[in-house]
């Protein structure tokens, strides 16, 4: 299926805009990591313990965190009103994220539904079953675990592909490709942070899937230039690149079009658990798109001209 005909776009002419352009989201993502002092971490890392209830009406935040102000558990008082409580999905069902504290209670989420059940009656349905949505608890050492085992498998994937792309073709490719991934990561990572969502292990699996899919539109185009190299050994080394480029971008744009189909209907369909999920490999699947093109081809060309 061709969408584009044979292109002759000088994509070379063009790499200082597109560094421009990545740089200057860069920056705003990492602004924005520095003014809330790093990404928003989910319980999956922080630990705590996250309850979500569904009410018969749109409810007010406001009310439920009033409702929180005095919560009994096992005689002692306590003010959960300062907790992060938000709309969960739809406005009718509310999450309330409760922080890890030490030596606190083992009934604390069970306490805090039966608390929102019976301060709403007339709100809440017939059947305490159908009024709780999820409980997830996760403790304080299990989230500092996970951290370390997450920045551990991203480190040691982009080290393996450091090493593959450097068996398969030659080193400044396999830079120009970490180049294009850590710069697709970094963006979703930014975008993330100024939405002010979750990072959770779902986005962490998108992270990695992102990793994935970008590699592989890379590999495709650095395969179609070192074919090109060996056909056209007299040709300049840019206008080689920029014709790699074009004769594989209508395979890049038909996969990367049918692959945001997928993950825009996961978003749209898909509910509160996915949704995240899926926002991050739609920023990812054009993003990754983008660099292969702009991040990791020019900087391929940038280190062979500095190499010659």
């Amino acid at each position: 299926m061709r969408i584009i005909k044979d292109t002759h776009i000088d994509f070379m002419k063009q790499m200082r805009i597109g560094f421009i352009i990545s740089a200057t989201i860069i920056i705003i993502g990492l602004v924005s990591l520095l003014i809330n002092g790093g990404p928003k971490l989910s319980i999956d890392f922080e630990g705590g313990t996250m309850v979500a209830v569904n009410f018969n009406k749109e409810m007010d935040v406001n009310d439920i965190r009033t409702s929180l102000g005095n919560v009994s558990v096992d005689g002692v008082n306590y003010d959960f009103s300062r907790q992060e409580i938000k709309h969960f999905g739809s406005p009718n069902s509310i999450s309330v994220r409760l922080a890890s504290e030490d030596g606190q209670h083992t009934n604390i989420a069970q306490t805090v539904i039966d608390h929102l059940y019976n301060s709403f009656p007339e709100d809440v349905p017939d059947e305490p079953n159908d009024f709780i949505l999820t409980i997830e608890k996760v403790g304080p050492k299990v989230g500092a675990e996970l951290s370390g085992k997450v920045v551990m498998a991203i480190l040691s994937a982009l080290g393996l592909i450091l090493i593959y792309i450097s068996i398969r073709f030659e080193f400044k490719f396999a830079l120009g490709a970490i180049a294009a991934l850590t710069h697709d990561v970094l963006i979703t990572l930014g975008i993330f942070s100024v939405l002010g969502l979750e990072i959770s292990l779902p986005i962490i699996a998108a992270f990695l899937t992102i990793v994935g899919y970008s590699l592989n539109d890379t590999i495709v185009i650095f395969d179609r230039i070192r074919e090109n190299i060996k056909a056209r050994r007299k040709d300049d080394y840019l206008s080689i690149i920029n014709t790699s480029i074009n004769e594989s971008l209508n395979r890049t744009i038909v996969t990367s079009l049918t692959t945001f189909f997928v993950v825009f209907i996961l978003w749209f369909f898909g509910g509160e658990v996915i949704h995240n999920f899926a926002l991050a490999m739609m920023i990812g699947v054009v993003v990754g798109t983008y660099s292969s093109i702009y991040v990791a081809s020019p900087i391929v060309a940038l280190l062979h001209s500095r190499a010659k």
